[in-house]
């Protein structure tokens, strides 16, 4: 029996023994839109439920929650290079230097020219000295210091009156509520003083063209879709939205992120952010698909691992995700996959989640295969073959399809054009897009709903995609983290990527290059605390929270705040994500990967083998 007949044969088994819901699927934003597409269509026809989910769960899902109530769509209405033409841009919780380098050049560039930037972060980077203000305010206090900056824009008659009038709705409440966040009563909050506060507002309220761009710094707290809804209402009632260098853009991390969400990798709704317990929309896809369709919302990453722990969920099909490292309170995580009765994982390398495997099915690189990707600007882009296949590994378009006809599904696709096809009769915002058309221009933007329409570069020009074509504002009040520092657990843990060694390191840090440049676990600590514990730059350092411990080397950081640390999640040998708060953002069901509490003492034995690859031999 082959590893396909094998996995398909058992997660089949399990579906027919217990039910559909005895079945989970992660899909991946590192594939094509044609892979997306038909790994969600897969588990929703082949598996029988909406137990879906990729990565954005982890990432922006609270920025789309947000943005799919306020203004009805949950993509960017502009794209990077808008920063160019913006006259204030308001960066907010994210290292683009890191983690977006094109963006962070374009971001410098517009500086050069004249644009005023505001970059607001707990931790300085790099773009600090690029910015007209730097917003150094108090880990988890978004709300505070956004509510601050709106009462300033009421307060001062600086709110553009005919765009809240003909475009929005909630402005009453959110004026109403805004009232009690003056600067004076937030500065202590949120650790910026008033008067910068107020210079600030008015900055970003009277431009001509201010622009926002935030990262997962905001999106990944239990507040999370409460601090987007206050960049929204700050775009709306200032009317900073569709126009050249105006609007909306929370930065995307995996190459595919846009694209896999587009095409339905989300528990809740199908392809286009349609939602599964919408009936009318329900019926189009199962005459579209041939089959009925589960009417309820399926489990979320961090759910679907806890559904494990229940014995409600038996089996999974991960393809190019790999929560052993990216979960929260990743001992968890990693016990709930060692738990289920059969986990197939289809990957380019032997990832943390292998580990845990029954079945491993070697996957295709992106230079492998022909596809479609999608950018953070809305890009639909072809990608061409341009590599053959090493060794025994096969195309992920092929995988996929083997797996369903396992599982009992009639499928007959051979080529990622006809997949692209069946999306354009799914998605309303790509159908006037044609493959032809594509091979032609190599990318196009959308919304593009008819055939030879250009695609559209800026959106919400004259309305938004809602039910009443407004936007709608949502007052947001301070909701403290889950997990607060005490005299036990002291400092404030922030996590998040670093330059030389993208997400989990399942890929970056096999080039043995870039794993020179940073081949250890590093934690970043502000040099006052750092000379408070008795370390120095270089020593040993343990950070333990109430679910984990972690060692590895000091990192001086005065970028880092006075009572937080900082550690990179990439790093297996000290993984970040043993320690972090599982505790979800209501709406979002988004993790808090940006706050938990945690003790840090000197000391400690980190891993002393360099390298990946000599790790990953260890643990085999």
């Amino acid at each position: 029996m082959g590893r396909g007949a094998r996995a398909g044969g058992k997660l089949a088994a399990l579906r027919d023994a217990h039910g559909p819901k005895a079945l989970a699927g992660f899909g991946s934003a590192k594939g094509s839109n044609e892979e997306a597409y038909l790994f969600q269509k897969l588990v929703r026809t082949g598996f029988g439920t909406n137990n879906v989910d990729h990565c954005t769960r982890l990432c922006h899902a609270s920025s789309v929650a947000a943005l799919l109530e306020g203004i009805g769509s949950g993509a960017v209405s502009n794209p990077v290079m808008d920063v160019l033409k913006a006259e204030v841009v308001l960066l907010i919780g994210a290292n683009p230097v890191s983690n977006h380098p094109v963006a962070a050049t374009w971001i410098k560039n517009a500086v050069k020219n004249g644009t005023k930037l505001i970059l607001a972060d707990p931790r300085r980077s790099e773009l600090a000295r690029h910015a007209t203000y730097y917003l150094q305010f108090k880990p988890a206090s978004d709300v505070a210091m956004l509510n601050a900056m709106m009462h300033v824009i009421v307060e001062e008659g600086l709110v553009a009156d005919s765009f809240v009038d003909d475009r929005t709705s909630g402005y009453a409440e959110l004026r109403d509520n805004v009232a009690q966040f003056s600067p004076e009563a937030m500065a202590p909050i949120c650790g910026i003083d008033a008067k910068t506060l107020r210079e600030v507002a008015r900055l970003f309220a009277t431009s001509k063209a201010s622009m926002i761009l935030w990262g997962m710094g905001v999106s990944q707290h239990v507040h999370g879709t409460d601090n987007a809804r206050c960049l929204i209402a700050l775009s709306m009632m200032t009317g900073q939205i569709g126009r050249p260098g105006t609007g909306l853009h929370p930065l995307r991390g995996q190459n595919n992120v846009q694209g896999a969400s587009d095409a339905g990798l989300i528990p809740m709704v199908y392809p286009d952010y349609q939602r599964v317990d919408d009936a009318g929309v329900r019926a189009k896809f199962e005459a579209l698909w041939g089959t009925a369709l589960d009417p309820n919302p399926g489990l979320t990453v961090v759910e679907i691992m806890t559904a494990v722990h229940a014995g409600q969920i038996r089996g999974m099909y991960i393809m190019g995700e790999n929560p052993a490292m990216s979960d929260p309170d990743v001992g968890h995580a990693r016990a709930a996959l060692a738990k289920l009765e059969m986990l197939v994982v289809q990957d380019l390398f032997l990832t943390e989640t292998c580990y845990h495997a029954d079945v491993i099915l070697p996957a295709s690189a992106f230079p492998e295969k022909t596809g479609t990707f999608s950018n953070t600007d809305r890009a639909v882009q072809l990608a061409r073959k341009a590599l053959p296949l090493p060794g025994d590994t096969r195309l992920d378009f092929d995988i996929i399809v083997a797996m369903a006809r396992e599982l009992g599904l009639d499928w007959k696709y051979t080529h990622p054009r006809e997949v692209f096809d069946e999306m354009r009769k799914a998605m309303p915002s790509i159908a006037g897009i044609t493959w032809d058309r594509l091979e032609r221009e190599s990318a196009v933007t959308y919304p593009c709903e008819n055939v030879g329409d250009p695609g559209e570069r800026v959106v919400f020009t004259e309305d938004f995609p809602t039910a009443s074509g407004r936007a709608k504002l949502v007052p947001a009040q301070i909701i403290p983290s889950a997990e607060q520092p005490d005299a036990e657990y002291p400092f404030v843990l922030i996590t998040g990527r670093q330059l030389e060694h993208w997400h989990t390191g399942s890929m970056t840090r096999r080039s043995r290059a870039l794993d020179a440049i940073e081949p250890f676990p590093v934690v970043s600590v502000h040099s006052q605390d750092l000379a408070r514990l008795g370390v120095a730059p270089g020593d040993p350092i343990t950070v333990e929270s109430r679910r984990g411990s972690v060692s590895l080397y000091a990192r001086a950081d005065d970028g880092t705040p006075r009572g937080a640390v900082f550690i990179p999640f990439c790093y297996y040998e000290a993984a970040a994500n043993l320690l972090t708060n599982p505790a979800l953002d209501p709406f979002g069901k988004i993790p808090e990967f940006k706050y938990c509490a945690v003790r840090v003492t000197a000391g400690g034995t980190p891993d002393p083998t360099p390298g990946y690859d000599e790790v990953v031999a260890a643990a085999d």
